[in-house]
């Protein structure tokens, strides 16, 4: 045996079969997906209304354009939400393990609610919690 063909591997003879399966069931996915498509299209119903077309907003008839512009507030408001929501979520696991992990951890706790509360009045002075 060669002792410079170990290891080496000519460009273009080299098939990664480890590859193969996911390869395999990429394919079986996506015919799946197409099939299902394939055959939805062809056994549904095709009974179009004008009620049946129209636009559903939470089941009253539409009003207004479509393209009308929300005001930044909902999503300053939004976002508000989300930050405070996902900080208080870091005070549960905090209580849990309490008594394991000490003063210093209670230090680190007020000093995170304290930045929190300021984050809060920062928000609050500058009205963003004002719906209107």
């Amino acid at each position: 045996m060669d002792p410079r063909a170990i290891g080496s591997v000519s460009p273009g003879s080299y098939m990664p079969t480890e590859y193969l399966p996911i390869l395999i069931i990429m394919i079986i996915a996506f015919a799946f997906g197409a099939g299902a498509l394939l055959v939805g299209g062809i056994f549904r119903l095709k009974r179009p209304y004008k009620e049946k077309l129209m636009p559903y907003e939470s089941g009253n008839p539409p009003v207004g354009e479509p393209r009308y512009r929300f005001s930044i507030k909902f999503y300053i408001i939004a976002m508000l939400f989300v930050i405070f929501d996902v900080e208080a979520v870091f005070l549960y696991p905090w209580a849990v393990v309490y008594e394991k992990i000490g003063l210093y951890a209670l230090i680190e706790m007020m000093l995170f609610i304290a930045i929190l509360v300021v984050g809060y009045i920062y928000a609050w002075k500058k009205e963003a919690f004002k719906w209107d």
